[in-house]
């Protein structure tokens, strides 16, 4: 093991953020070999007197790293560079992950629902997926999910959303909409009449309609879902309420009261789908609905935000004697969630390679949000302190024609239109911010939706 560390590494007040001239530098040493697998790096503190920055730069350089599978942490013995040493052909941070896509090269993505995943094939991530095909199959495998999963997603699940479950009420799904699939197939009747989210998440929708059930528009305004109103008739209310789907509300206490309390009254359920809320802005992540009422809330996760769609992996927490009867329900189903996704999960969460990633991507949608908003400054924003998305709020006429001209100079635009079922009652552009490579690209493609908003205005 080599123990010393005299490289000429340099940081700049300007420009791109310190922590991340560092992390990258760090980086192209260890890729080129002048840091070499065993080696240990100064402490953060030493470094930083060093390069004459604050620890915070280097902590957060080096907590970059360890996400990206660079770096390990000995425990009372420091930060060593891995054993595993990236391909020089990884490149850029930490490598790359080429999405699966059907939009043609130079056309950039503003339509939401999609992650970031620029900075995911990294050694952690190889790491997990390479031990996990390791497993070997079972011969019946558990409807309720791997058990060392479990119990990883019910230590996750507490500590970033405030939701305490032991895991005899946690199954492991396919993703949010295939544990929604599950509940209704397991708890409604053909024809039951369920309330949806009006706009809302089209997806769940066809999940719910795919079943035979009467969906009921639930109309949600800038705070989310509006309960004084709700059907007592219904028997099961869908809603997003840490960040309403697509406009970004979030649901206030007085409602989430108002809301548990008429589903005990109504003896309903009430499915909340949490698509993305480890990504906030303004204050931390907020507790999940779910920690209000256990019996009544069925809590929905899925990784599709957090990584990517691909892994195929989600959670579904309730009471016991639901997680039990879902579970037997899968079974007659023969619904299965995948071993190896499930085995890699796992792993990434064992060894906190998930929350590292969650933390840096934190940042990383904090600087696209940004990004976007400085873009569009002065236009009416919505939903801009969370997620993955933020709605440009413009009438309906302008909404068509910017869609049109954005694409045919090479940006994809959503509308609030397509996310309504009846006449929309409020119009404008569902703008996303994971699927673009860069944030030069997000800000050019930004900067032609409000040229064209205002040119679609005054026409």
């Amino acid at each position: 093991m080599r123990a010393s560390f005299d490289f000429p590494f340099t940081v700049v007040r300007h420009g791109e953020p310190m922590s991340e001239q560092l992390a990258g530098q760090l980086r192209a040493a260890m890729r080129e070999g002048r840091l070499v697998a065993g080696e240990r790096l100064p402490s953060s503190r030493t470094l930083a007197v060093s390069l004459g920055v604050s620890r915070t730069v280097v902590t957060e350089a080096f907590e970059q790293l360890y996400a990206e599978g660079w770096l390990e942490g000995r425990h009372g013995s420091g930060t060593y560079v891995t054993d595993i040493v990236p391909s020089p052909d990884t490149g850029g941070a930490g490598g790359t992950v080429k999405p699966h896509t059907d939009v043609e090269p130079g056309v950039i993505d503003l339509r939401p629902g999609v992650p970031f995943i620029g900075r995911l094939d990294t050694p952690a991530w190889r790491r997990a997926w390479r031990l996990a095909a390791t497993v070997p199959p079972a011969m019946r495998p558990d409807p309720r999910g791997l058990p060392g999963l479990r119990e990883q997603l019910s230590d996750y699940v507490r500590r970033s959303r405030g939701v305490v479950c032991p895991t005899e009420r946690l199954l492991v799904t396919r993703g949010a909409t295939n544990g929604l699939d599950l509940l209704a197939a397991t708890v409604l009747r053909h024809g039951d009449r369920v309330g949806v989210e009006e706009p809302g998440y089209g997806k769940a929708r066809s999940v719910l309609e795919a079943r035979g059930l009467e969906l009921v528009p639930c109309p949600v305004d800038e705070h989310g879902l509006i309960v004084d109103g709700l059907p007592d008739d219904l028997r099961l209310v869908y809603t997003t309420p840490s960040h309403q789907y697509p406009l970004g509300g979030v649901l206030p206490v007085p409602r989430r009261q108002a809301l548990l309390s008429w589903a005990r009254r109504a003896g309903a359920l009430i499915a909340e789908d949490d698509y993305d809320g480890e990504f906030r802005y303004d204050v931390a992540p907020l507790p999940a609905l779910y920690g209000l009422d256990p019996d009544v809330v069925v809590y929905l996760g899925t990784t599709s935000k957090i990584l990517t769609a691909d892994v195929g992996v989600g959670w579904l927490v309730a009471r016991p004697d639901l997680v039990e009867a879902i579970a037997a329900r899968r079974e007659t189903l023969n619904d299965r969630t995948a071993v190896v996704p499930q085995e890699a999960l796992r792993i990434m969460l064992e060894r906190g390679d998930l929350d590292r990633y969650i933390r840096r991507m934190r940042g990383e949608y904090a600087r696209r949000r940004a990004t976007v908003a400085q873009a569009l400054d002065g236009l009416p924003l919505l939903g801009d302190t969370a997620g993955l998305h933020l709605v440009v709020e413009v009438p309906g006429p302008v909404t068509e024609r910017a869609v049109r001209v954005a694409a045919q100079r090479g940006v994809l635009l959503d509308t609030l239109e397509r996310h309504h079922t009846g006449t929309p009652r409020v119009s404008g552009l569902v703008i996303g911010y994971g699927a673009a490579e860069s944030l030069g690209a997000l800000r050019s493609a930004c900067e032609l939706v409000r040229e064209t908003v205002g040119r679609a205005g005054a026409a």
